[in-house]
């Protein structure tokens, strides 16, 4: 697969901040994000599309079929976007099935991949996961996360994983010593950290911010997005 360039981005616990993680990486590698998240706090939805005002549905018409989608253009805030479909919850190609058409569209685009899953293992997780040059995993410190991140760690250790740090507060020692043991035992690469912010949760991603305070924290927030960035090139 040294052909193309995918990065998937995936958890086996939600609320982790993988669609913003994936939506903001997508946009500093200059990647089409395909979103096969199919909830509705997706990055399709973040991003402004919405499925239920069109008459085709892009992904699955193209997971069918096995021509390449052309994506919507993004612009300056966001990046260009295959969207998702709620039916393709009940829908998903197997694994194999998938990665092909992943491969077979990286091909055609000529450009990076950056592939937003939905929370879990499923078909389509790991059909992206299987043709990824890295899989960037957003871990927080906190003892679900920690222990979702753990069985995500034995369940699949032959995958390129990269551990994201990600809505990073203040975490507690024993948190930070966890983390550490668990990237040390499964020998898995740790990226620069991502801080938490208080001001994504409410705002559309990537809009305009005009507030002072918040515009600078912004800033701080995507310094780090573009370090994370700065390592997947890297990662070997």
């Amino acid at each position: 697969m040294t052909d193309i360039d995918v990065t998937t981005v995936a958890a086996w616990k939600g609320g982790v901040g993988k669609t913003t993680l994936a939506f903001e990486l997508a946009y500093q590698l200059n990647a089409v994000l395909v979103d096969l998240d199919w909830d509705r706090g997706g990055a399709s939805r973040a991003w402004g599309y919405r499925h239920e005002t069109r008459r085709r549905a892009m992904l699955l018409d193209s997971l069918e079929n096995g021509k390449p989608p052309t994506p919507l253009r993004g612009g300056d805030r966001k990046p260009d976007l295959v969207p998702s479909h709620p039916d393709l919850a009940v829908s998903q190609p197997d694994p194999e099935t998938l990665a092909d058409r992943l491969s077979d569209w990286a091909r055609h685009w000529g450009r990076p991949v950056v592939v937003d899953t939905h929370p879990g293992g499923g078909d389509a997780t790991f059909g992206a996961m299987a043709v990824s040059r890295v899989v960037a995993v957003p871990t927080v410190f906190g003892t679900k996360e920690l222990d979702a991140l753990e069985g995500m760690l034995e369940e699949v250790p032959d995958y390129p994983l990269m551990l994201v740090p990600n809505l990073v507060r203040a975490p507690n020692t024993r948190d930070r010593a966890r983390l550490r043991k668990l990237a040390t035992d499964a020998d898995v690469p740790v990226a620069p950290p991502v801080p938490w912010c208080a001001w994504i949760p409410t705002r559309q991603i990537r809009i305009a911010i005009t507030s002072e305070p918040v515009a600078k924290r912004a800033e701080e927030y995507t310094a780090q997005i573009q370090e994370v960035a700065q390592a997947i090139r890297q990662y070997s």
